[in-house]
């Protein structure tokens, strides 16, 4: 075993590698840009959050202002109004005065969104429509006895 030069194996000197040192940077360079370009693509088609902006109280109801058009399903329960808003926002309460009495008015998160309750101590109904107005979607709950 003297010196390093290869003769029939013979001795431990390991066998040049026919491959780059450059390969692995190479292949990894490839999977962050791959990964980056991924996530870009993904940013740009994901759809915008729904999200309640604003609640305003006005005669006779509310309008809750939106940035995209909610999807909702709203019932008369029992002389309540129960509204579900598919979207985004932030816990509210407050209170209307309807024919001259209050009314109470309660927003809260749930698993399928929001959730509109409107109260009294006297059986209510509600109508709501959406409509769109400046880029924003303004979703009208009038109530009535």
């Amino acid at each position: 075993m003297h010196g390093s030069k290869h003769e029939d194996d013979g001795h431990s000197t390991p066998e040049p590698d026919p491959r780059s040192k450059a390969f692995p940077r190479v292949i990894l360079s490839l999977a962050i840009v791959g990964l980056m370009v991924g996530m870009m693509i993904g940013r740009l088609t994901t759809p915008e959050e729904r999200v309640l902006e604003q609640v305003q109280v006005v005669q006779d109801g509310l309008d809750l202002w939106f940035n995209e058009e909610p999807r909702l399903h709203g019932e008369n329960v029992q002389g309540t109004v129960a509204i579900v808003f598919e979207a985004q926002g932030k816990t509210q309460r407050g209170q209307l005065t309807l024919q001259d009495k209050p009314v109470g008015w309660r927003l809260q998160k749930s698993e399928a969104g929001l959730v509109l309750t409107v109260v009294a101590a006297r059986p209510l109904r509600g109508e709501w429509n959406a409509t769109e107005e400046a880029g924003r979607w303004r979703v009208q709950v009038r109530l009535h006895e």
